[in-house]
């Protein structure tokens, strides 16, 4: 059986509605079909990303308002909310996390709700969940004490490529944004090494290594301790001359398919209480979690909700494959419409794994009906 997933198209010319009412108007539809989902009384979670500092295709907080309003007009209490990064930068404890927040405008004069960091202010603040027999690798995962006490969540999404896991949807806001620095470590199992005939010692790796796993110490090449090396893949992210690789075999089907348990995990407890926004505009090549943000990669497209977590993003992903590409974009010559934009951005990496493994372990439903309000 097919879910129902809604669509708004980007565009306002001739419509004249701004994409703050189409928003409005598809938490309408959404409660219109699930009165249940947000009650009154409770701790509604908003699940969105801030971006790191020097970022800006994040979900703008005028557009995340209209969840803190739609959970006020259900006379519940929202508040914004994520957990701490992995890495190192302007988002790995509750403070600098908070401050990152605030200057990016996640206020509430703004966005119209308080923000709390989910896991707490380092990164303590978690509780093991237990995992269905299904799933083939984790038996349990970590997740944020403050996803886990919400009564209701609403997930914002904006939909964008990633350098591991080739697309990020709202699965991949489930699990590594409700989980915890042990969670997410959990998740990143896979390790990376350094290609001596591409390596210019610049550095850049050196400094955003989180656990100090990478060092020049004297020598023209980085190296990479496996010992220490936590797979957060930063140094891949920030690697210019494409110098750090991975073993993609062994490591990305392992690092998905834990990725899609740990979305899974995160809806304890909260079975018919989800709500899913995935804003399909600025889909740039890179998560919003580089301190940069690229040409995107298509042109805006729309909006969309829905209640299960695997329809909107196979929806998100079916409507950017679509689409043409963006002129000047890092895919300009190398793909067009109809061509899974994700995989020729990341060629090694398996985004349709977390959709059919979603799937197969309860997460939700591939099929779907797209329906254009």
């Amino acid at each position: 059986m097919s879910v129902p997933v809604y669509f708004l198209d980007a565009r306002s010319t001739g419509t004249k509605s701004s994409t703050t009412a189409k928003l409005a108007r598809l938490f309408a539809r959404l409660s219109h079909d699930n009165p249940e989902a947000i009650q009154a009384g409770d701790l509604c979670a908003v699940k969105i990303h801030f971006g790191e500092v020097g970022n800006d295709a994040y979900i703008n907080p005028v557009h995340a308002r209209t969840a803190a309003d739609f959970a006020r007009q259900c006379k519940a209490s929202p508040f914004f909310t994520d957990t701490n990064t992995l890495y190192k930068g302007s988002r790995s404890n509750a403070v600098d996390h908070l401050a990152t927040a605030a200057s990016h405008g996640f206020v509430p004069e703004v966005c119209g709700a308080p923000v709390l960091i989910a896991c707490g202010l380092k990164s303590n603040d978690w509780r093991e969940v237990s995992l269905p027999p299904a799933c083939r690798n984790l038996r349990s995962a970590k997740i944020a004490g403050g996803i886990l006490d919400a009564d209701s969540m609403i997930v914002m999404t904006h939909v964008k490529g990633h350098e591991m896991a080739g697309f990020g949807g709202a699965i991949k806001n489930l699990a590594m944004g409700c989980a915890p620095f042990a969670g997410k470590r959990e998740q990143h199992c896979v390790r990376f090494e350094v290609r001596d005939d591409k390596c210019i010692g610049c550095g850049n790796c050196v400094e955003v290594c989180p656990t100090g796993a990478i060092s020049l110490a004297g020598r023209p090449k980085a190296q990479i301790d496996p010992a220490l090396c936590i797979g957060c893949g930063e140094c891949l992210a920030h690697c210019k001359p494409h110098a750090i690789s991975m073993n993609w075999d062994v490591g990305i089907v392992e690092f998905t398919e834990k990725m899609t348990e740990y979305a899974l995990a995160s809806l304890s407890g909260k079975q018919g209480r989800m709500l899913y926004i995935n804003i399909v505009r600025s889909v740039v090549p890179l998560c919003d979690c580089v301190p940069w943000s690229d040409v995107p990669l298509v042109p805006d497209i729309g909006f969309l909700a829905s209640t299960d977590p695997v329809a909107i993003d196979q929806a998100s992903f079916d409507l950017v494959q679509a689409a043409p590409v963006w002129p000047g974009s890092v895919l300009d010559g190398k793909a067009g419409a109809g061509d899974d934009k994700f995989t020729a951005l990341h060629n090694k990496t398996r985004p349709d794994i977390q959709l059919a493994y979603g799937q197969e372990i309860g997460l939700g439903s591939r099929a779907y009906e797209l329906i254009r309000l």
